[in-house]
């Protein structure tokens, strides 16, 4: 993975300064030699109640946020590569109504890095983008009961999306991603008693309503 990023350095610094020589406005959407700063966010929450008889029996609380910067050169006007961060932060709490009520909580926190390669295929009008996008990445995570730890892991990942880019101006476009269409992801899993298990895992969200709702992103994308 080191020798990944240190490839993937080595060219956006290349891609950088060679970018510093466009000087002209190249109008809404990217051109060769241009650099894409972009940091996409995903957050949700919910509460779910089971009950019986009229009463409620149990309340679980959801809430999860992830953000996900990345920085990528073009080298040619529809295909861009670069590097990206994620980190990402889960909450659940369980409530079991009863004298006294017993309270779960759980916590997850995470990281992320990677690099992506992207290809813009489709123009819908003079502002309107749409991409597909590879990414393959290395993350570790934590999961926390009640503020003991329960399990971590680490894993690699490859991933393709799809999404679209509105150019409010001709440098800044609002973008708008649908993760997990489709990906393979590999992780180890250890528990503190020193359990091992091992996750390969390849799955598929090709239903994009299904995808718009579960698992959107949105960010903010500049060209430079």
């Amino acid at each position: 993975m080191k020798k990944i990023f240190l490839t993937a350095a080595a060219v956006f610094a290349f891609g950088f300064a060679n970018a510093q020589e466009k000087k002209e406005s190249t109008g809404f959407g990217f051109t060769e030699g241009n650099v894409l700063v972009e940091g996409n966010l995903s957050f949700g929450s919910g509460t779910t109640t089971d009950s019986f008889n009229g009463n409620d029996n149990e309340e679980v609380k959801e809430s999860n946020l992830s953000f996900n910067p990345k920085v990528g050169y073009f080298f040619s006007d529809k295909f861009a590569f670069g590097v990206e961060l994620n980190v990402l932060s889960g909450k659940t709490e369980e409530t079991i109504f009863g004298t006294p009520n017993v309270v779960v909580e759980e916590k997850q926190n995470g990281f992320g890095a990677g690099v992506f390669a992207r290809y813009y295929f489709l123009n819908l009008g003079q502002r309107f983008k749409t991409y597909t996008e590879a990414s393959l990445g290395f993350a570790s995570i934590k999961n926390e009961v009640n503020g003991t730890e329960t399990s971590k892991g680490s894993g690699l990942g490859l991933n393709f999306d799809l999404g679209i880019n509105y150019f409010v101006t001709e440098n800044i476009a609002i973008n708008f991603g649908l993760a997990n269409v489709l990906g393979y992801n590999s992780a180890k899993i250890e528990t503190p008693a020193g359990q091992e298990v091992k996750v390969n895992e390849l799955s598929g969200n090709l239903n994009l309503f299904k995808n718009f709702f579960e698992t959107p992103t949105f960010g903010l994308t500049f060209k430079f």
